[in-house]
C-alpha cells in the first residue's frame, strides 16, 4: 500500500560544464498534498564528468546512485526514464529553482546548497544502552539465490522464548520499515526484546545489505524470502517462531505459513482481507474523501479504476503492456472526444501503463486473500485502526475472518483500535499527508496487545 505513498529516486547525473558551480550538496523539499518531502543532491567530480548520489531523509533512504544529468549554461536537467522523472531548474545566486515531474504531476522544487538537515521528533526511537542481545545476520534464499541481510533481536538470560520474523508492507524498505524518519520495525523489535519476545527483522531485497531482486519479483517470491528466514531461526534451535507482517506483508504472511509448517503462529497488522482490486478501489474512495475531492470525482475516478483492474485481471493476450496502453487510450478518447493525445497526455498514459503492467503489481491486482487465509489453522492475530484510509478495518477483518472460519480456524483474535491509521499511529485528521506529521511511531496499545497475545500462547 505505501507503493503510492513512497517516491523512489532512481535519478541521473552527468555533468558538463560549470563544475565549480554545481559541484557539492543541494537540498530543497517537495510539497506532495501538504507532506514535505526533503531531497539532498551530492553531486561530485570523477574522471568521466560527474556522479550524483541523492538522500530521502525522512524516508530513511540514503546515497541513491544516479547515471545521467546535463548541465550547461547554468541550465540542468535530470532525467530518470524508468520512473518516468525529470527535474530542470535554473543555477542563479547559488540556488536552483526548478520543477520536478513524475507521471504527469508537476510540482516546484528548488534547491539550496547544503544539506538541510531535517530535524523530526521520534520519541520513540530506541535509545542505547540495550539490555537485550543484538545480532546482525545474513542467509542466501536456495530458491531465488538472493542474500537477505537483517538484525536479529533476543532477550538475555532467556532460553525457549517465541521469535517473530517482521514482515514490510509494499516498496522495498529497510530492517526498520522506515517511512518519515519512523523507524517502526526497530521500535517493534526494541518493545518484544524487552518483554522476552526474538524479533528477526530484514532488510528487503535491493535495500540495506540484502542484494538486489528482479523486476519479475511478486509477494510470493518475497514470501519465499520469509520462508528462508524462518528455516534459518529454526536452524540456530528456535522452535516457537511465528510471523508479523505489516499491510502487504499481512498478505504475505499466510502465503509463507503455507509454504512452510514450521510457522506457528500469524499476525496481521493492517493486512488485506478482500481481493486487492477492491481493496484499491475503496483505499481511493477514502484517501480522496480525505483530501476534500467531490463525490462525482470519486465516483468517476472509481469507475475508471473498475475497469482498468478489470482489464488486466482478465488479461488472456500476449502483449499485456501494449494492449493495455490501447485500452486507456480508447478509454481517454470516449471520456474526451473533442480532445487530441498530445505528447503530454501519452507522457501520462505511458507511466499509468509502466505502474499496472509491472509484474509485482499485476500479481498483486489479481490476490485474493482468501485463496491462503482459508487454509490457515494456526492461532491468528489480525489488527487494524478504524481510521485507516488505505486497508479499511471492517472490510478487511471481517474478509480474513470469514476466510478462517472456512478452515474452522478457532484460534483466532481479531480487533479494530480506535483512532489508528494504516501506520498504526496515534491521528488526529488520520489523512495519509499526516504520517510524516506525527510524533508517535505506533501506538503502545499495539505493541502491548501483540505482545501479550504471543505470550499467552502455548
Amino acid at each position: 500500500m505505501k507503493r503510492n505513498l513512497i517516491l523512489m529516486f532512481f535519478l541521473a547525473i552527468f555533468c558538463q560544464l560549470n563544475a565549480q558551480n554545481i559541484v557539492g550538496e543541494w537540498s530543497g523539499e517537495l510539497d506532495i498534498q501538504g507532506t514535505k518531502l526533503p531531497l539532498v543532491f551530492r553531486i561530485s567530480k570523477t574522471d568521466k564528468g560527474f556522479t550524483t548520489t541523492i538522500d530521502s531523509p525522512m524516508q530513511g533512504v540514503k546515497d541513491i546512485p544516479t547515471d545521467q544529468t546535463d548541465f550547461s549554461n547554468n541550465q540542468l536537467t535530470i532525467v530518470a526514464s524508468k520512473m518516468m522523472m525529470e527535474y530542470k531548474g535554473v543555477l542563479e545566486n547559488n540556488a536552483i529553482q526548478g520543477t520536478f515531474t513524475q507521471g504527469g504531476m508537476s510540482l516546484p522544487l528548488n534547491l539550496q546548497a547544503g544539506t538541510g538537515a531535517v530535524k523530526m521528533n521520534r520519541p520513540q526511537q530506541p535509545k542505547a544502552p540495550f539490555d537485550y542481545m543484538i545480532e546482525d545476520v545474513s542467509f542466501v534464499n536456495p530458491k531465488d539465490k538472493n542474500t537477505l541481510a537483517g538484525t536479529f533481536t533476543y532477550p538475555k538470560n532467556k532460553k525457549d522464548f517465541p521469535v517473530v520474523v517482521l514482515i514490510t508492507g509494499s516498496g522495498a524498505q529497510n530492517r526498520d520499515s522506515e517511512l518519515f524518519g519512523h523507524k517502526a520495525f526497530w521500535v517493534i523489535a526494541d518493545d518484544f526484546a524487552k518483554k522476552g519476545i526474538g524479533v528477526l527483522r530484514l532488510d528487503d531485497r535491493g535495500t540495506g545489505s540484502s542484494s538486489k531482486g528482479s523486476m519479475h519479483d511478486t509477494s510470493e517470491n518475497f514470501a519465499t524470502d520469509i520462508s528462508t528466514a524462518v528455516d534459518f531461526l529454526f536452524q540456530k534451535g528456535y522452535k516457537n517462531i511465528g510471523l508479523a507482517g505489516h499491510s502487504e506483508g499481512g498478505m504475505i504472511a499466510p502465503i509463507t505459513a503455507l509454504m512452510n509448517q514450521k510457522v506457528k503462529f500469524l499476525i496481521s497488522m493492517a493486512g488485506p482481507g478482500i481481493p486487492i482490486d477492491e481493496l484499491m478501489v475503496l483505499q481511493t474512495q477514502a484517501v480522496l474523501k480525505s483530501q476534500g475531492a467531490t463525490e462525482e470525482e470519486v465516483q468517476r475516478t472509481s469507475e475508471n479504476n473498475r475497469k482498468l483492474y478489470s482489464f488486466v485481471k482478465n488479461y488472456k493476450g500476449a502483449n499485456l503492456e501494449n494492449d493495455t496502453k490501447q485500452f486507456l487510450i480508447k478509454e481517454f478518447t470516449n471520456a474526451n472526444p473533442d480532445k487530441k493525445i498530445d505528447s503530454e497526455i501519452e507522457e501520462q498514459i505511458n507511466s499509468q501503463v509502466f505502474q499496472i503492467t509491472y509484474p509485482w503489481f499485476v500479481y498483486f491486482l489479481k490476490y485474493n486473500p482468501d485463496t491462503n487465509w482459508s487454509k490457515i489453522k494456526i492461532p491468528v492475530l489480525a489488527i487494524n485502526g478504524d481510521k485507516d484510509i488505505q486497508v479499511l478495518a471492517k472490510e478487511n477483518l471481517d474478509g480474513i475472518k470469514k476466510s478462517l472460519d472456512k478452515a474452522q480456524n478457532k484460534k483466532v483474535t481479531l480487533k479494530t483500535f480506535e483512532n489508528l491509521n494504516h501506520l498504526l499511529q496515534t491521528c488526529k485528521v488520520c489523512s495519509v499527508e499526516e504520517y510524516a506529521e506525527l510524533e508517535e511511531t505506533i501506538s503502545p496499545n499495539v505493541l502491548q496487545t501483540i505482545s501479550d497475545w504471543i505470550l499467552s500462547l502455548k
